[in-house]
């Protein structure tokens, strides 16, 4: 068996580390990234040849990898690779619940080890990053195509499948040649996991919170020109987004760009109503068009009241209102009682209330990105 070590002091992730976690207590030192190579897709039916690892230490990255000089030194590799594995919480890796991981156990059942993964927890960048492919107009999820997306240059320009074909003939020649191609090809895709981990920004936007840095009212002319409002909100995210990228859903927009963001909102200034849960206790005034509590519309003439139902159990106002897709802030408002849709007033108070935008961008991130997917 061939072991090579590789300092990648040069390369640095583009995406914090800590944010792998939801509770960010991941440190560089807790992460082991992996890539393996094999003749097949079966452990049965083919030969584990390769297996590259990227560690960091002494606040540098590094790569290492063991190479099976001949087809019986899969052992060898095994054992090397769960001998460094037990030293780390967590492993990264690209689509390796569905490869990777499946395949090594299946080795180690072959070779009778009782190896396994049940003490380190595994993050597959894929897994991750599929709700995300269609947001990003990505025609799939290749490592090699989100590389491109990213414009992230390799100098391997062979393909797995290549690999293959190569490694039977080093095993026979032991060629200088193929060893490096062989090892090239699986630095390059550990290389690449380094790069195409920041794909997961994409992920925190709508499940991190995010900062609204300024909010203010703002006009524009719809599609049949009539003069509307909205807010404007500029955000700043907590890691940055790779490549830029703007979609639009539920009449809103957002845009983002490095560590900044927009996201533009209607407003809308109209009459709304604002529904009494408690109905029975309420008196509906046909004339005023309103509900009044029986505490006070006991003092209305009986012909200018009626019990109220749920439906018209309700005060009018004339205010300007944002649009909530769950009931985030109270009092909510609605156009009718059977409408889906829900409204906050805008109010002096909320406008001067950072807090209250930030709450508001997150939900309303989390509310277009639902729409997005359906």
């Amino acid at each position: 068996m061939k072991t090579i070590t590789t300092n990648l002091r040069q390369l640095v992730p583009d995406y914090p580390i800590e944010y792998l976690s939801p509770e960010h207590d991941i440190t560089p030192s807790d992460v082991l990234f992996l890539d393996i190579e094999t003749t097949g897709l079966t452990a049965k039916n083919s030969n584990l040849f390769l297996i590259g690892c990227v560690y960091y230490e002494n606040r540098e990255w590094h790569a290492i990898q063991w190479l099976a000089e001949k087809y019986e030194e899969e052992l060898q590799v095994l054992t090397a690779f769960f001998d460094l594995l037990k030293n780390y919480r967590y492993l990264i890796h690209y689509n390796g619940n569905q490869f990777d991981i499946p395949y090594l156990l299946q080795k180690c059942q072959q070779f009778s080890l009782d190896y396994n993964f049940d003490d380190c927890e595994g993050i597959d960048i894929y897994r991750r990053s599929v709700p995300y492919r269609d947001i990003l107009s990505l025609p799939d999820l290749k490592q090699k195509t989100v590389e491109d997306f990213l414009g992230l240059v390799r100098e391997d320009t062979c393909s797995g499948h290549d690999m293959i074909s190569k490694y039977h003939d080093y095993v026979c020649t032991q060629d200088e040649t193929l060893l490096n191609e062989l090892l090239l090809h699986n630095e390059d895709d550990l290389k690449g996991m380094l790069k195409v981990i920041s794909i997961l920004s994409y992920s925190d936007l709508f499940h991190l919170p995010v900062r609204v840095m300024k909010a203010q009212a703002s006009y524009y002319h719809d599609s049949s020109k009539k003069r509307c409002q909205e807010i404007v909100m500029r955000l700043r995210f907590q890691s940055a987004i790779p490549v830029p990228f703007s979609f639009r859903a539920l009449g809103c927009y957002f845009s983002a760009e490095g560590m900044d963001g927009t996201l533009k909102v209607p407003i809308y200034e109209e009459e709304m109503k604002f529904f009494y849960s408690n109905y029975k206790d309420y008196y509906y005034l046909p004339a005023e068009d309103m509900a009044m509590h029986k505490s006070v519309a006991t003092f209305v003439d009986k012909s200018h009241r009626v019990q109220a139902t749920a439906a018209n159990c309700y005060t009018r106002k004339q205010s300007m209102y944002l649009p909530e897709w769950d009931v985030l802030f109270t009092p909510f408002f609605k156009r009718e009682y059977r409408a889906k849709e829900f409204f906050f007033e805008l109010t002096d108070d909320f406008k001067q209330s950072r807090s209250g935008f930030s709450l508001y961008a997150e939900h309303v991130l989390q509310s277009m990105f639902e729409q997005w997917r359906q």
